[in-house]
């Protein structure tokens, strides 16, 4: 599949969509779909047209940015930009945590990024979800006051903002997960 398909694909455009928002011929973006580079203006417009760099466009920025995963059942192209953008989804419903796996869930799927690391995202916010509240009462039955109730709630919180932000940084420093799951619960 070439760059250009793949950038197309991801914001939901049609081949004539990008034409008219770009000013190419549907035929040139064929062309491009089919192989040949985009060169000098084509190339400018296209990059406009789409939101995105230049160089972004060309085979040889794909490796870096996107990465295929072939597992037996599955290859998934990998968005890292949109890896980031589910993963950093779900910190505002920390607090309302059906929401924080239900608005990644939702993403993913619109997005169309049903791979493993998006999968590895959503599990472990199904798994802090689970346990959140298990640590929690075990903290009430503690009877350790309200003040040890209202820090622990603070710190369950908190430590799901920074799993997420942790995952977020390491998606955008090293393509991979800080914090991950040796299974998917989805």
């Amino acid at each position: 599949m070439s760059r250009l398909k793949t950038l197309r694909e991801q914001q939901n455009l049609t081949q004539e969509e990008l034409s008219k928002k770009s000013g190419v011929s549907t035929r040139t973006i064929q062309r491009i779909e089919t192989g040949k580079e985009p060169k000098g203006y084509t190339l400018r417009v296209l990059a406009k047209a789409l939101e995105i760099e230049e160089n972004e466009l060309l085979h040889k920025k794909q490796e870096q940015e996107q990465t295929t995963i072939s597992t037996p059942n599955e290859v998934a192209l990998i968005n890292y930009s949109l890896l980031k953008i589910i993963n950093l989804s779900s910190i505002p419903f920390t607090l309302i945590p059906p929401l924080n796996i239900i608005v990644p869930l939702v993403l993913m799927i619109t997005m169309k990024q049903k791979n493993k690391l998006t999968k590895q995202l959503i599990s472990l916010q199904i798994i802090w979800t689970i346990l959140a509240p298990i640590v929690f009462m075990i903290g009430i039955f503690l009877k350790l006051g309200n003040n040890f109730t209202l820090f622990l709630m603070i710190g369950i919180a908190l430590s799901n903002v920074f799993i997420i932000l942790r995952n977020a940084i390491a998606i955008d420093k090293y393509k991979k997960l800080r914090y991950k799951l040796n299974f998917n619960m989805i």
